[in-house]
């Protein structure tokens, strides 16, 4: 069994939502075979509250989630990002950073929820579901066996986890 941990960064525009919700399934479900990080490519500065209540009806830990910028993972002093998952049509268009280590790298497609305009009991389904659909991708990851991932499988992987069932 490989001791490695597998660090993915999960992107989205605003990094208030979906990229958080990423990364609290990962890091919760994972197990500590992989280590989670969200950013956003124009980052809103707070997380939606609708992920805060979601996350912690569902005993996710929500104290340390915070809304961040993608510049934060391409310094020096950033954690090497194994895999990097962008889960909007808008963040995969902007210019990204030049990520440490050329990482696998993969789009999951979701619709934009946070500036969708919709009654507050349809905003609260649509983020439960997209959260149902962020585990199910997530969890297919989790399936595989580390000790023979490289970063062609990974990116594979991470690529097939997303395409529409």
């Amino acid at each position: 069994m490989s001791d490695r941990i597998y660090n993915v960064l999960f992107i989205c525009t605003a990094n208030s939502a979906r990229s958080i919700m990423a990364e609290m399934i990962m890091n919760l479900e994972s197990h500590g075979r992989f280590r989670a990080y969200s950013a956003g490519a124009m980052p809103r500065g707070h997380v939606d509250d609708h992920v805060i209540d979601l996350g912690r009806s569902l005993g996710y830990a929500v104290e340390t989630l915070r809304s961040k910028g993608w510049d934060e993972f391409a310094g020096p002093d950033a954690p090497d990002m194994d895999l990097i998952i962008t889960l909007s049509d808008t963040a995969a268009g902007e210019a990204p950073p030049q990520w440490p280590g050329h990482p696998a790298t993969a789009q999951w497609r979701f619709p934009e929820l946070v500036d969708a305009e919709m009654t507050e009991s349809a905003r609260a389904l649509a983020f439960r579901q997209e959260f149902r659909e962020l585990a199910e991708r997530i969890r297919l990851l989790l399936l595989l066996p580390t000790t023979s991932l490289d970063r062609l499988s990974l990116e594979t992987h991470a690529r097939q986890a997303g395409a529409p069932a």
